[in-house]
């Protein structure tokens, strides 16, 4: 984020100074993984119906309340390229408005064109997301997409918890 720029101002929760949070949940099956987020005021209960914020006119896909779809992406594929090739093939096909969020600032369209391949990724470091690689994306509607890779720490973790509600279930 961009120092002096209020995250509510463009529709980002302000995660960072603690005066919002957000709580994850995951559900695992199987063979998929079904992510729930929750965005709110830090003092509000996890679970609580309240928002921390009304929608704005540009926001995130992060934002509360912006739905999008999620997909994962097994872990050997580069992301970096899965991206520019979608966003080829999509203007390929006439869907010149499927465009994936860079992690540096642009102001043009030019400029998020000029940007290096691996702007493409956002690629979680800090504990307990550490080893998520997330891509967000504007699909043929403009509809949010989000593509993730689970890898690493968060892999593991995902990995542990398949183990233990295994044993749990041949008991």
């Amino acid at each position: 984020m961009r120092a002096g720029v209020n995250p509510r101002t463009i529709g980002v929760p302000d995660l960072r100074s603690g005066a919002q949070r957000l709580d994850v949940r995951f559900i695992q099956f199987d063979n998929m993984v079904l992510e729930l987020l929750q965005y709110r005021e830090a003092d509000q209960p996890m679970g609580s119906a309240k928002s921390f914020a009304e929608p704005v006119e540009h926001m995130s896909p992060a934002f509360p309340r912006m739905m999008h779809i999620c997909f994962y992406v097994r872990d050997d594929v580069d992301f970096n390229k899965f991206i520019a090739d979608l966003e080829a093939e999509s203007a390929r096909r006439g869907m010149t408005q499927v465009r994936a969020n860079r992690t540096i600032r642009v102001m043009t369209e030019a400029e998020r064109k000029a940007t290096p391949r691996s702007a493409n990724t956002n690629r979680v470091t800090a504990e307990p997301s550490n080893g998520w690689e997330l891509i967000y994306c504007k699909g043929p509607e403009g509809e949010q997409l989000e593509f993730v890779k689970a890898l690493g720490p968060v892999k593991q973790r995902f990995s542990e918890a398949l183990a233990k509600r295994q044993q749990t279930i041949v008991r």
